[in-house]
């Protein structure tokens, strides 16, 4: 058995922590909501980035799931890449229409405001999608290039949205500088909840 070389230690040591940093995440589950660990969009399969819990007050909102094609912990890189990408929220109570459009304008305007307001049209026709949602409903927002932004409800295609420009706007409620919450954008950045 040859010596103890302490660079030879560290290097391995270093190449494991790296080799866990970029591991993909599995199936993940969240309170008490399991969301698959792969998604497809436009015959592109996405896996799931992190799970973020939405809260509002004290009351727990509903879970969202990030699925992108190659993960990432950087929201900013997220946004801007041309790439597949899909945000799944599953609710764990029921929310009247008012109140969720009141929360997604609310997102809009925090986070995409100049640009929201160029993609009026598309934006007035997203809130138009928004129903009242019971608990156990699960609402996606998934896009590909060339292919544009397609919005589910309960699995069932409720609208599509052509462009890059809209994604930008609608995914930046979430990966956007002020978030739902917080603790929503870490765990689904994969950064903890």
């Amino acid at each position: 058995m040859k010596g103890f070389d302490p660079l030879r230690v560290a290097a391995l040591t270093m190449a494991l922590g790296m080799l866990a940093v970029s591991t993909p995440l599995t199936a993940g589950e969240l309170a008490g909501v399991k969301l698959p660990d792969t998604m497809t969009a436009g015959g592109k399969t996405l896996k799931l980035n992190g799970l973020g819990l939405r809260k509002k007050a004290i009351f727990k909102v509903y879970v969202g799931g990030l699925y992108l094609e190659t993960a990432s912990k950087d929201a900013g890189a997220i946004l801007a890449a041309d790439a597949p990408k899909a945000v799944t929220m599953q609710f764990l109570r029921s929310i009247e229409k008012a109140k969720l459009v009141e929360a997604y304008t609310e997102g809009f305007e925090n986070n995409a405001k100049e640009n929201a307001a160029a993609q009026k049209a598309n934006v007035d026709r997203f809130l138009g999608l928004v129903a009242d949602v019971k608990e156990g409903s699960q609402f996606t927002v998934a896009y590909v290039p060339g292919a544009g932004t397609a919005v589910l409800v309960d699995g069932k295609e409720a609208g599509k949205f052509e462009g890059k420009a809209f994604a930008d706007v609608v995914f930046a409620i979430w990966l956007g500088p002020k978030p739902p919450s917080a603790d929503l954008q870490k765990g689904m950045l994969g950064l903890g909840n």
